[in-house]
């Protein structure tokens, strides 16, 4: 591995005249392989490009780079050409739309755009002054590349690359509001790839599977800069397919790959087969996945889920050891200080109440937002001082995220601050809630989230996708969670959403926004218990009519619109 690497511009040009595989796609029908010089022959000669499209606009312009792609090789050929070039690259999201799309493009300040065919209709109609758009797919595009051929790593620059040196402007992925956009520097990514190829023992033998967008922080910052650093071959899946996803396995010889929101459970949610064992992987690296859903994946597949905590934003990581009891993610990294803080007092949480079973007792009392009170790594938000400001409160990071903390230290991720419940006065975090609901059996996915209480406060609802062959039996369902010992009087859903699948962002996340905006009026069967009854029945237009005019009466009617 030899000496920690101080740029991203370093790891691209340590591939120089390495010969080894470097980069695969097209998957398990017609798999094509680039060597880890070529792979760097072609991010210099963008690089090349990319100076002389950007000087003539001036030393005052941002060299700011949009990417509008699915995960072809000109995504890593482009974010090696901006780490070369001392450019930075906008991961821009195909399933924005309209004029959220050309807020992030012109938000970013991106002078560039490279976009391809199948891309071009989300541009149709928009107005985005000073952007010239390269379609990699093209004629014109290759023609304009033609004369860089030859380029080679570090003879053009638009800034020489320092550890300081801006390199993403990667957008968060929050459900509310406009998405900010995270600085992220060459020294703290490359940073960061080189602890995760000590962590998980990278080497040139292995194949890091991409197949998480590239426009997201996870497949970028734990999957393609740890298989530079480590010198290791990246193979790309344009975009996830739970289907092909071992096909892709076995063609590639892949050993790691990186998950987020419900990746897990999709993969799961595929017809089992005699051979699931039979592929060459070793590891996956991610989050949410659930302590459920990991032990199902291991037993099933063979390989090892590790959940890690890390942002984008970087101003908290918490770290795997050996000793890390099951459910939970590890201690804070080094340097980190720490703490789960209740938000309305400022005061830190005491300790976590375990069963024998790992299952948390005191969730109310010892569930806080995660923080971080001693150095951060957070760069901040591109233009965006209220966010930074919202982040760096009283001289601490907030992480937005709940969690909790044994007596030992370890901590449990408990789910965002914005999902956070308040039932008869009872704070709840919704991860926890999920991570019950996910026993049932007849569960193929939860999602808890909060409905406004026609009174005060929030109510439970869980959206529930039936596993195949399973159909939603009130009483079954009343049972399983009456056999819960950890479910909190107050934790048990007032509604439950039957959803054929859940809605989710681009990145796999369920879409809790959605969800919460369409509540308990929505076209899929919802089953409610209702206040002071027992069990679960159908909730009818009787039913509906009888709660709206409770919200009308208590002044609450609005708050179903948001």
């Amino acid at each position: 591995m030899g000496t920690t690497p101080a740029t991203v511009a370093e790891l691209m040009t340590r591939q120089w005249g390495d010969h080894r595989p470097g980069l695969m796609y097209g998957g398990s029908t017609h798999t094509a392989v680039l060597s880890r010089h070529r792979s760097a022959q072609e991010a210099a000669a963008r690089a090349a490009l990319l100076v002389d499209l950007l000087l003539p606009a001036g030393r005052g312009a941002e060299p700011h780079v949009g990417v509008l792609l699915d995960n072809t090789p000109e995504f890593p050929f482009w974010l090696g050409a901006a780490a070369l070039a001392g450019a930075a690259v906008a991961g821009i999201n195909p399933t924005r739309r309209g004029p959220e799309l050309a807020r992030d493009i012109l938000h970013t300040d991106c002078r560039i755009l490279v976009t391809e065919r199948a891309h071009l209709p989300l541009l149709r109609g928009l107005d985005l002054p000073g952007v010239r758009i390269l379609v990699t797919d093209s004629e014109e595009y290759a023609a304009l590349l033609a004369p860089y051929a030859d380029a080679k790593p570090g003879e053009a620059v638009i800034a020489t690359p320092a550890p300081g040196s801006r390199f993403l402007l990667y957008f968060t992925s929050g459900s509310t509001g406009a998405p900010k956009a995270a600085l992220c520097s060459q020294g703290r990514l490359a940073a960061a790839a080189d602890s995760l190829v000590r962590q998980f023992s990278v080497t040139a033998a292995d194949v890091h599977y991409v197949c998480m967008p590239l426009f997201h922080g996870n497949a970028v910052i734990a999957d393609w800069l740890p298989a530079l650093a480590g010198g290791a071959a990246v193979a790309l899946r344009p975009r996830f397919s739970a289907s092909e996803f071992l096909a892709d396995v076995r063609a590639y010889g892949a050993t790691y790959f990186t998950y987020v929101g419900r990746a897990v459970q999709y993969l799961l949610a595929t017809e089992p087969r005699p051979d699931d064992r039979e592929h060459s992987l070793r590891l996956g690296f991610g989050t949410e996945a659930g302590a459920v859903d990991a032990a199902r994946f291991t037993e099933r597949f063979g390989v090892r889920l590790v959940e890690g905590y890390g942002a984008t934003e970087g101003g908290a990581s918490v770290q795997r050891t050996p000793d890390t009891p099951p459910g939970a993610l590890g201690r804070a990294g080094a340097g980190d200080d720490l703490a789960v803080i209740d938000p309305e007092t400022g005061t830190e949480c005491p300790p976590a109440v375990l069963d024998a079973g790992g299952r948390l007792l005191n969730g109310a009392a010892a569930i806080g937002e995660l923080v971080n009170r001693g150095r951060s790594l957070f760069e901040g938000y591109w233009r965006n001082p209220e966010a930074e400001a919202s982040r760096t409160r009283d001289g601490w990071y907030w992480t937005g995220d709940l969690f909790f903390r044994d007596a030992e230290g370890f901590l449990y991720f408990a789910g965002r601050t914005d999902d956070r419940l308040r039932v008869d006065s009872e704070n709840l975090a919704a991860a926890v809630i999920e991570n019950v609901l996910a026993r049932w059996p007849a569960a193929a996915a939860v999602a808890v989230y909060a409905v406004p209480d026609e009174v005060a406060g929030d109510q439970v609802m869980a959206a529930v996708a039936l596993a195949e062959g399973e159909r939603f039996s009130p009483e079954a369902f009343a049972a399983f969670l009456a056999a819960q010992p950890d479910l909190g009087t107050k934790m048990s859903p007032r509604y439950v959403r039957i959803v054929e699948s859940m809605p989710v962002t681009a990145t796999n996340k369920i879409h809790r926004a959605a969800l919460r905006r369409t509540g308990f009026r929505c076209p899929d069967p919802v089953w409610w218990s209702p206040p002071g009854g027992s069990g679960y029945r159908p909730l009818g237009p009787a039913d509906l009519a009888g709660l709206l005019a409770q919200y009308a009466a208590h002044g609450r009617a609005e708050l179903l619109e948001r």
